[in-house]
C-alpha cells in the first residue's frame, strides 16, 4: 500500500516575519495616538454637551417669567439652532448627518471615500447644538465618526497603508463609543460585532490600543466612575428568568416598532423634500422647544430619565410612564429625521430603561417571590432594547454592564436579549443600521 507523500509546511522568510511583526506593532503604537487623539475630542465633545443641556435648562427657566414671549423665545431658538445644524451637514459635510455609522461602515466596506476634515468641525459643532437645542439623539453618533475620522487622519499623517488606515478608522469608531459612555470593552467588542463582523488579530489589537488610549485620555477630563448609578442589585432567581425572557419578548416588538418609526419619519421628510431641509429641521426644532417649554426634562439626549428609571422610580407617576415612553420614542424618530448630527444609541437607552421599569414594577406586584426589584428589569431593558434594534447583543449587554456596573443582571440579560433578537429576527425587520446604509447620502448643494 502506497502511501502519500505528506505536504512540507510553508516556510516563511525570516526577513518577512520581521517586516510583518514591525508593521503590527508599528500599528498597535499608532493606535495607542489614534486612541488618545479620539479620546480628547469626545471628552471635549461631552464637556461642552453638558454645558449645552444646562443653558438650555436654564434658558427655560428665565423665559417662564416673560410668559408668551417667553415660549417664542424657547421655540424660536430651538428651531434656528436645529436649523443651523442641518445647514452645517447640507453645506460642509453630507456625511454627517445622524450617526455616522453607516457612513463608517460604507468606508469600511470601500463603498465610499472617507469623509473629508470638515466632518469633524461639522460634526462637533452640529451634534452640540442639535442636542443642546433639546433634540432625543445620542452623543455617540458625533463620538464615533468624530473618533473614526480622527483615528484615520492619525493613520495617514504616520504614513500607514490604505488597509490600515482603515483599521484605525473602525478602531477609532469603537474609541468614540467608548468614550460617549465610558465603557472601553463595549467599544471594542462594537468594532468587531457590529462595524468589521468579524475576529482578526490586527484589527482586535488596533481597536483594544485605541479604547484603551482613548478612555485614559478621556477619564482625566470625565472621572472614572460609570456613567449610571445604581443600586447593588441580587442575582437573578433561576425562576425569574421566564419573566426576563417575556420581557425580551415585549421589547423585541418596540424594537421592531422604533425601526419602523425611525425609517417611516426619514421617509415622510424625504417626502416633504420640496422645503429646505434647513427648513424642515426649524419644524422639528420648534416642536421640541414648544415640548421643552411643557416639559424641560423630556427633551435632550434622556440621560436623566435614565438615571430616574435606574434609580427604580420614574420621575413620573406610573399611570404617566406609557405616556412618556410614547412621546420620548416619537420624539427620538422625528428628531433623527432633522437632518443633524447625533446619534441612536443614547434615545434607545432611555426607551429600554423605561419600558424595562414599567414591566418590572408589574412583575414585581404579580410575581412578588420572583421579582424583587423593578431597577433590575430597567438595567436588562436597555440590553435587550438595543439588541431588538441593532441587532449586536454581545455590545449591548457589556455596554449596559459598564454604564451601571451592574454584572450580577448577566444571566437576566442574556436571556432577554435571546428573545428581544428572536421576535425581530423571525418578524424579518432588519437592524436599524443594515435599514440605514441603503439610504443614499445626498451631496452637497
Amino acid at each position: 500500500m502506497s502511501r502519500r507523500r505528506a505536504t512540507p509546511p510553508t516556510v516563511q522568510h525570516p526577513s518577512a516575519a520581521v517586516d510583518s511583526h514591525g508593521s503590527l506593532l508599528a500599528l498597535a503604537i499608532v493606535s495607542l495616538v489614534a486612541g488618545a487623539a479620539s479620546g480628547f475630542v469626545g471628552a471635549i465633545f461631552r464637556l461642552w454637551l453638558y454645558r449645552a443641556d444646562r443653558w438650555r435648562d436654564a434658558l427655560v427657566a428665565w423665559a417662564y417669567g416673560y410668559s408668551v414671549v417667553g415660549l417664542a423665545i424657547v421655540v424660536g431658538l430651538a428651531a434656528a439652532a436645529t436649523a443651523l445644524a442641518a445647514w452645517l451637514v447640507r453645506r460642509f459635510s453630507p456625511e454627517a448627518t445622524g450617526s455616522g455609522i453607516p457612513h463608517v461602515e460604507a468606508v469600511l466596506k470601500q463603498e465610499t471615500p472617507p469623509a473629508s476634515l470638515l466632518l469633524l468641525p461639522v460634526k462637533f459643532v452640529g451634534g452640540l447644538v442639535a442636542i443642546g437645542a433639546g433634540l432625543a439623539l445620542g452623543r455617540e453618533g458625533p463620538t464615533v465618526q468624530m473618533g473614526a475620522s480622527v483615528s484615520h487622519l492619525v493613520g495617514r499623517i504616520f504614513r500607514r497603508n490604505d488597509a490600515d488606515a482603515r483599521i484605525l478608522l473602525a478602531a477609532g469608531a469603537g474609541a468614540g463609543l467608548a468614550t460617549a459612555f465610558n465603557a472601553p470593552i463595549a467599544g471594542s467588542v462594537f468594532v468587531l460585532e457590529e462595524l468589521v463582523r468579524r475576529f482578526d488579530t490586527r484589527i482586535t489589537i488596533a481597536t483594544l490600543g485605541t479604547s484603551a488610549a482613548a478612555i485614559g485620555t478621556a477619564r482625566i477630563f470625565l472621572g472614572a466612575a460609570p456613567d449610571f448609578t445604581v443600586e447593588p442589585l441580587p442575582y437573578p432567581a433561576i425562576g425569574s428568568i421566564g419573566l426576563y425572557i417575556a420581557l425580551g419578548v415585549l421589547v423585541g416588538l418596540l424594537g421592531i416598532a422604533y425601526n419602523r418609526a425611525i425609517l417611516a419619519s426619514l421617509a415622510t421628510s424625504e417626502r416633504v423634500s420640496i422645503l429646505p431641509v434647513e427648513l424642515r429641521a426649524a419644524i422639528v426644532g420648534a416642536a421640541v422647544g414648544l415640548l421643552a417649554w411643557f416639559a424641560p426634562e423630556l427633551v435632550g439626549g434622556g440621560d436623566n430619565i435614565t438615571a430616574h428609571a435606574l434609580s427604580g422610580a420614574s420621575g413620573f407617576a406610573l399611570a404617566l410612564l406609557p405616556l412618556v415612553f410614547l412621546l420620548r420614542f416619537a420624539l427620538g424618530a422625528v428628531s433623527y429625521a432633522a437632518g443633524t448630527p447625533g446619534g441612536l444609541f443614547a434615545p434607545m437607552l432611555v426607551l429600554g430603561a423605561q419600558a424595562g421599569l414599567f414591566f418590572g414594577t408589574f412583575a414585581c406586584n404579580w410575581f412578588p417571590k420572583l421579582a424583587t426589584s423593578p431597577t433590575a428589569f430597567a438595567v436588562t431593558g436597555m440590553a435587550a432594547f438595543f439588541t431588538a434594534s441593532v441587532r449586536a447583543p454581545v455590545t449591548g449587554i457589556i455596554l449596559v454592564i459598564e454604564l451601571t456596573a451592574s454584572n450580577t443582571q448577566l444571566l437576566a440579560m442574556i436571556a432577554a436579549c435571546f428573545t428581544a433578537m428572536l421576535i425581530p429576527t423571525l418578524a424579518g425587520n432588519p437592524p436599524i443600521y443594515d435599514s440605514l446604509g441603503e439610504i443614499p447620502i445626498k451631496k452637497k448643494n
